[in-house]
């Protein structure tokens, strides 16, 4: 087996195994490694619309309709010198991911972004992600260390459709990492919070039909653990909380999911393809090696 395609493999298998902690501060960590040169501030007044009709989630049946008016957010938008890609004109403009982003931030966290600093990423895909996307890191002051509270949304490049969204912080305090073995068997404090967030956002687009465990892990030093939330659609939404205080720290989507996982299933394929002309070709040297 070539070297280059078992890479493939266990990239893929990383982007996917535990996704609910690894996805969240991993892209963290890539985005904070970027962005360790310097970069292009520009300070920026936008209009924000309370609502994006085309990516946002929808609003659940009998709930309260969203403001359409506009509202002026202040922040200052930077671009990473750092990131090589520019996006075409299909995509959306930097400008318009982070209004995006904002709204988004707003809808799921309740965070204003007035007086933040938002860090904007284009990647057009990658071998365990294959859609371009926009990525924002999000912080209310200007220095990104690895100690800084951020918040980091990661979208479709072209219809600003959410893909993961994530919150992080440095605690105060000294708590356990270590895997919590009375969790995997019950979890229903997850599970509960897990399901009314799920509900509150309307992520399903339909009534939730379980709640199961997933994984537990860390971001820095605060405990995570994530949970399935399934719809009855079959749709799958990855949520992801803090062990230390419950804190809900974000979600992955059920598209997402799915691109990781065909990327995945890619790269299989394709190590499975050259093992098998590996055999062959061996096979066909041996028989000839045998005539002689």
């Amino acid at each position: 087996m070539k070297q280059k395609n078992i890479l493939k493999v266990i990239l893929a298998a990383i982007a996917i195994i535990g996704a609910g902690t690894i996805f969240f501060y991993s892209v963290s960590e890539t985005t904070l490694a970027s962005n360790d040169g310097k970069v292009e501030k520009v300070p920026t007044t936008y209009q924000v619309a309370d609502s994006t009709d085309s990516a946002l989630p929808k609003t659940a049946e009998g709930g309260e309709e969203k403001e359409t008016a506009k509202e002026k957010v202040n922040y200052t938008l930077c671009l990473d010198d750092l990131n090589v890609e520019m996006p075409t004109d299909t995509d959306l403009t930097m400008e318009e991911a982070a209004e995006t982003g904002a709204q988004y931030l707003k809808d799921i966290f309740g965070l204003d972004l007035d007086g933040a600093y938002v860090y904007m990423s284009y990647c057009s895909g990658t071998e365990t992600f294959p859609r371009a996307f926009w990525s924002g890191d999000v912080l209310f002051e200007k220095e990104q260390t690895p100690e800084s509270t951020r918040w980091y949304y990661l979208m479709d490049a072209v219809t600003g459709e959410l893909f993961t969204i994530s919150y992080s912080r440095q605690l105060d305090v000294n708590v356990s990492l270590a895997y919590d073995a009375a969790l995997e068997k019950d979890y229903s404090v997850y599970a509960e919070l897990a399901k009314k967030k799920a509900e509150e956002c309307n992520l399903l687009d339909c009534p939730i039909d379980r709640v199961e465990y997933n994984c537990q892990g860390y971001g820095g030093n605060d405990p995570t653990i994530a949970m399935d939330v399934i719809g009855e659609n079959g749709k799958i939404f990855n949520l992801d909380f803090s062990r230390y205080d419950q804190t809900f720290l974000g979600f992955i989507s059920d598209t997402s999911r799915k691109i990781t996982e065909s990327a995945f299933e890619s790269a299989v394929g394709e190590v499975e393809s050259v093992e098998a002309q590996d055999i062959e070709s061996n096979t066909v040297t041996w028989t000839t090696s045998m005539i002689k």
